[in-house]
């Protein structure tokens, strides 16, 4: 299944995720009967109290709860009998889908959303039940109801909050899941449609599919839900559409599940890739029975015919060793208990783990990494020459000229310029990607990028302006950019930047850029008696979206900013400060320029910007301390700090970076194959290393083991 990244990037969500953005529940919230998320125009959740008909009866919603797989989960009460059911929400935005795909998929969820037994009987195999399924007649929202049990917790949260499962604990979650199995694949079941076939595929077993109720604090019942039949209606077509599955895919994938839970993680924690069962060293010790099986439905021994003879396997192994698994020993450990005294030994240990923690914390700072956190980086393809399917041919591809684009294709990286690297990035492809800037003709709308991609003059383009794109171009964004704004920094006591707290707000950036605030003292008494000296960047993209930003495309603001600000080179307005500094005089200018100009210079110091009421926020980090920089700090230390990914995804001024590509299918797909291949995490730390900010958060830095071990 498709990360959340990878959907709706016809939708500019600022966290490029709309489905699991809290903005359209924010919407919602704020706006009563808002149906489209204020900023980027995806769905809204419904709002409280909001109904919904079906053929079994009329349901109304409680609560939203959150998103799991490819919908939105909702408490609701059927209005009849009162009875509580949960409500799956999947959606077909009309960006994503077009009118015809999006009645072809709603008529086949009204058919295959939910599966019972043919004949009648209630049987509970853990099978989450499902009452209905609902399609929208006119909207973009289909609904699943189903049962109360829905609401349990995924396996997924539980590896989270409890960690790893005892082998006990897997062989029940082995033997509740292959009886399920069992029951899926041999009998007789009807659709709603009340159509029968003999037996399905689950298709989509994984830890966020698959539901546990624990029950006092000891037994548990697993439950399967989300298949594939119905879930993989909502991947949009743009995404390849999955292959159907086998049965004993079914059996791969509950294997893998089940080795995910006894290792208690998902994710190799020294590389930060994911978690590889071939690797002996990542596999408990307690239990070689429960391991040999694994291997056997994971494929990497012989595999089972079937789940039954799956299950039948299973209640025949032999018992584990109860004193291993209890304690999680090894030969080892039970030496040392013979030589030490419990009591004795658990002193020991607990010095160990104090004096262990206290150097850790004085090398790492405050910032913690969590491992949950690096989840999507190890989901990543690790290499452009593992992107399948390059197609041949030689694609040529624009952006604006002087675009951030422009810029970083001509930095050094890896011993080489990024341009040169990304020329023929797959060796073994017989496929290249020239680069060919444009100029618009209006400074004003500096998108002729796009018509070059429009008219068919370019086979892609790469831009950050894409709010005028039609709806026979598609987006998907590879990396964050965005915008820096600095001042004077010097070690005087009259430092600007300290004066000001290191901060400025996007309304007193307004006033300034509009010539409503002229001296510094307007914003707070105690800052210098200085006039301000506004610049702004040459380049027409960054221009814009400052303007988009701050400015809000106000015309009146724009006509203020056109003829009060002068627009100078970003390093020559750096020049400026340093001149003025070097010959003792105070200066009050400030300037904006983007990441990949304005991160590695110490002439201006980068203002945390605030946003409205909420605190300002500084995605610049010291690397010592994991803390974000104040003024106090050496920013001439260019190794001592960098971008923090998560903190940036809440910048003010942070903004995607896409490949924007035409949807016809008859044209080869030079576009998103050079986005995918710019998505691995191979094109993830090169962006990083010339300025721009990755999707998502990666290990340590870009000097770390991630980017270095990626060839």
């Amino acid at each position: 299944m498709p990360s959340f990244e990878s959907l709706y990037q016809e939708y500019p969500c600022s966290y490029n995720s709309p489905l699991s953005c809290d903005r359209p529940f924010q919407t919602a919230q704020q706006i009563k009967g808002a149906k489209f998320c204020l900023e980027c125009g995806f769905p809204a959740t419904l709002p409280q109290e909001a109904e919904i008909k079906g053929s079994q009866g009329t349901y109304q919603i409680a609560s939203f709860v959150g998103v799991r797989g490819l919908g939105r989960l909702y408490s609701a009460i059927q209005l009849k009998d009162k009875q509580p059911v949960i409500i799956k929400e999947y959606l077909l935005p009309n960006r994503s889908f077009n009118e015809s795909e999006t009645q072809k998929r709603k008529e086949t969820f009204k058919r295959v959303g939910g599966v019972s037994l043919a004949d009648s009987r209630i049987q509970n195999f853990r099978l989450v039940e499902t009452k209905e399924a609902i399609a929208d007649q006119k909207g973009e929202r289909c609904y699943l109801i189903t049962k109360g049990i829905e609401s349990s917790q995924t396996l997924g949260k539980y590896l989270i909050e409890k960690g790893a499962m005892t082998s006990s604990e897997v062989r029940e979650v082995l033997n509740q899941g292959l009886q399920t199995l069992q029951f899926l694949h041999t009998q007789k079941l009807r659709f709603p449609s009340n159509q029968t076939q003999l037996g399905i595929t689950h298709g989509n077993i994984n830890l966020d599919s698959t539901l546990i109720k624990v029950e006092n604090n000891q037994n548990f019942s697993i439950y399967f839900c989300d298949l594939a039949i119905w879930e993989n209606l909502f991947i949009p077509p743009i995404i390849s559409q999955p292959a159907p599955t086998r049965p004993e895919q079914d059996l791969e994938s509950l294997g893998l599940l089940a080795f995910s839970l006894w290792v208690g993680r998902t994710t190799n924690f020294s590389s930060n890739q994911p978690l590889d069962p071939r690797d002996n060293q990542q596999w408990p010790d307690t239990d070689s029975h429960l391991k040999q099986f694994i291997y056997r439905l994971i494929r990497l021994e012989t595999p089972f015919e079937s789940a039954e003879a799956a299950r039948q396997a299973l209640l025949e192994l032999p018992k584990e060793d109860r004193g291993k698994s209890s304690v999680r020993s090894s030969p080892g450990s039970q030496e040392i208990q013979k030589r030490f005294p419990m009591p004795l030994l658990l002193l020991v240990i607990l010095a160990l783990l104090l004096l262990g923690g206290g150097i850790w914390y004085w090398l790492w700072g405050r910032k913690t990494d969590s491992p949950n956190q690096y989840i999507q980086w190890s989901r990543l393809v690790r290499n452009f020459s593992e992107v399948p399917n390059i197609p041949s041919g030689q694609f040529t591809y624009t952006g604006e000229k002087d675009s951030t684009w422009s810029y970083i294709l001509t930095q050094p990286v890896d011993n080489s310029r990024l341009g040169d690297l990304l020329t023929r990035p797959k060796s073994d492809a017989t496929a290249t990607f020239d680069y060919k800037s444009v100029l618009s003709s209006n400074v004003n709308n500096p998108i002729q990028s796009i018509e070059e991609v429009q008219t068919s003059k370019k086979d892609f383009a790469i831009t950050s302006l894409v709010d005028n794109i039609t709806d026979k171009l598609a987006k998907k964004s590879v990396a964050y950019d965005g915008l820096l704004v600095f001042v004077a920094f010097n070690k005087r006591d009259s430092n600007l930047a300290n004066a000001l707290g290191g901060q400025i707000n996007l309304e007193q950036l307004r006033q300034i850029y509009t010539g409503k605030i002229t001296n510094w003292q307007q914003i707070s008494p105690k800052l210098p008696n200085l006039p301000v000296k506004p610049f702004a960047p040459t380049e027409p993209e960054a221009i814009s979206k400052f303007q988009e930003i701050v400015l809000k495309n106000a015309p009146q603001d724009e006509a203020l900013f056109a003829a009060k600000v002068t627009k100078l080179d970003t390093t020559k307005t750096q020049n400026l400060i340093r001149s003025e500094i070097l010959e003792g005089r105070s200066t009050g200018i400030i300037s904006f320029g983007i990441i990949s100009k304005t991160s590695t210079q110490c002439t201006g110091y980068p203002l945390a910007i605030a946003n409205g009421k909420n605190s300002a926020i500084q995605p610049l980090f010291q690397r010592r301390d994991r803390r974000s920089i104040n003024p106090s700090d050496d920013l001439c230390q260019h190794d001592d700090y960098y971008v923090d990914v998560t903190t940036f995804q809440s910048y003010p001024l942070g903004y995607p970076i896409f490949v924007v590509y035409p949807k016809d299918s008859s044209r080869l797909p030079g576009g998103s194959t050079f986005a995918q291949m710019l998505t691995t995490r191979q094109g993830q730390c090169l962006l990083s290393k010339v300025g721009l900010v990755a999707l998502q958060p990666m290990p340590d830095d870009i000097n770390s083991y991630a980017c270095k071990s990626v060839p």
